[in-house]
């Protein structure tokens, strides 16, 4: 196996501190570069309605982590399926991909809504959302990731951020 090294080129700040999988709607976040990184790297990415945010789920413990199948939030009634067929923060390398709405730049900061991570994750990529690289064609999914996607976006609870 090839080793990688990948450095945070950002970090998530916002209210969010634990990653029930639900009740994210509505939440501000902002992505602010790492020192490391000039500023003129985010130039010109407000003019984008939207961004890929590459993230380390850095919470995940190296025990936590699954390689094969199991049932999506250990919910029997859904069906087993691989790792790779979930978006589950469990996953070998720990990486998350949100595509987020920009709100705003403000320097060195990204303020964006719809990433679903918590405050202090390491961002390794950000990308623009352009057209030419959304998918070719209908996309499908199995219907119970609706069931399970019912309340994903919706707003918090009290006490949960």
């Amino acid at each position: 196996m090839v080793e990688l090294a990948i450095s945070p080129v950002a970090w998530v700040h916002n209210s969010r501190r634990t990653t029930e999988d639900d009740d994210w709607g509505g939440l501000v976040s902002e992505v602010r570069l790492d020192e490391s990184i000039p500023e003129e790297s985010l130039e010109g990415l407000e003019t984008y309605s939207h961004a890929e945010i590459i993230f380390q789920f850095h919470l995940v413990g190296d025990r936590e982590v699954v390689t094969g199948a199991r049932h999506p939030r250990e919910n029997p009634a859904w069906p087993k399926v691989g790792i790779f067929a979930q978006r589950a923060r469990l996953r070998p390398n720990r990486l998350g991909l949100s595509a987020v709405h920009i709100l705003r730049r403000e320097g060195r900061s990204l303020y964006v809504e719809g990433l679903d991570a918590v405050e202090g994750t390491p961002v390794v990529d950000i990308k623009p959302v352009m057209a030419e690289f959304l998918p070719r064609g209908p996309v499908h999914q199995p219907e119970w990731t609706h069931d399970m996607m019912e309340d994903y976006w919706k707003m918090p609870k009290e006490g949960l951020a």
